[in-house]
């Protein structure tokens, strides 16, 4: 067996090897990206995910209860861990109720500020500590991309939540945890919740034309890019602060939606503007904003520093996410 410590270095730039022998916590990793995560980690890595669902243990994979607001049974396994990523916050996709905006706020200040007072507690705190946020911490963006130098944040509730989000975890002072954070763009990827499905079913049925006017900038990432950054953020052990985690190309709205149909074989589909979307979200319990506020976010640090995406272009990460799906999860037939 490895050493515990054992790091390989990347054979070549683009090959960002998956650690071995780590103790990986994951805080709220139940849902899309947690198992992607897991997917990408399991394998090699002890992995821990914090949930308020736990189930069996899946291989190297363990569950452990936690609220994600108090101490419990769970703050045992932090101690001696190499890694660990919090991913933790109610769902933004639901209607912007008063009851609803202070559970978004609350779910994600809460849980870090736990997790925060629980590591200063330990013997041995986890060496890399990724906290997730969201890359729609920049403003509505037509004129040009946002990036961590150059990047202009207003105070929208959207934003106000995410600036919240990193707040609360920069205000957290750990001497032996070094501290990252991923803003992270709208993930696609073939595990089941992520926003892909609910795409393919709009193309699936014929629906899969642009929302809204259609030049809204999408800022998307592959799955396997979300992973492979924090892999080479635990490699890169010189390396801390804001990161944005996302494609360093991101499209319109229009070409999104018309590449997928390109990956599925869709040759039409229905354009939805912005009233229908309007009367839909009402229906559906969600808000337009987010399907039409433009996130035009670069990479730009992790890519000064290095850092090498698998997935640039947005046909290579569709035709991934395709290969792994069956043909009814995009043609009815």
């Amino acid at each position: 067996m490895k050493n515990k410590n054992t790091f390989s270095l990347p054979a070549h730039p683009d090959d960002i090897p998956v650690p071995e022998n780590k103790r990986i916590v994951i805080a709220g990793g139940s849902g899309f990206i947690g198992s992607g995560l897991a997917e990408h980690f399991g394998q090699h890595n002890d992995i821990i995910i914090l949930t308020r669902r736990p189930q069996a243990p899946q291989g190297r994979v363990q569950y452990l209860a936690w609220d994600g607001r108090t101490r419990g049974e769970w703050a045992s396994a932090l101690e001696n861990t190499d890694l660990l990523i919090n991913l933790t916050g109610k769902s933004v996709n639901c209607r912007y109720t008063a009851a609803n905006r202070q559970a978004i706020f609350d779910s994600r200040t809460n849980a870090t500020r736990i997790l925060g007072e629980v590591i200063q507690t330990l013997q041995s705190p986890p060496r890399l500590w990724i906290n997730a946020a969201s890359a729609t911490i920049y403003r509505h963006a037509t004129d040009r991309p946002m990036d961590e130098a150059g990047g202009e944040i207003e105070n929208d509730f959207s934003v106000q939540v995410c600036k919240q989000w990193e707040q609360t975890f920069q205000d957290i002072t750990l001497p032996h945890t070094r501290k990252a954070i991923l803003r992270i763009g709208v993930t696609i990827g073939w595990q089941n919740g992520g926003v892909i499905h609910p795409y393919l079913n709009l193309v699936k049925f014929g629906l899969g034309g642009h929302q809204g006017n259609g030049r809204q900038m999408f800022t998307w990432i592959h799955i396997t890019d979300v992973c492979r950054m924090m892999a080479w953020l635990l490699h890169r052990q010189d390396l801390s602060g804001i990161f944005n985690c996302t494609s360093p190309h991101p499209v319109t709205n229009k070409l999104f939606m018309r590449r997928l149909r390109e990956s599925t074989g869709h040759t039409f589909g229905l354009p939805a503007p912005a009233a229908l979307l309007e009367l839909g979200a009402a229906i559906i319990g969600t808000e337009t904003e987010l399907l039409l506020k433009s996130r035009w976010v670069l990479p730009s640090r992790a890519l000064q520093e290095g850092f090498t995406f698998q997935f640039p272009h947005l046909p290579d990460a569709f035709g991934d996410i395709i290969a792994h799906l069956p043909r009814t999860a995009y043609h009815l037939f």
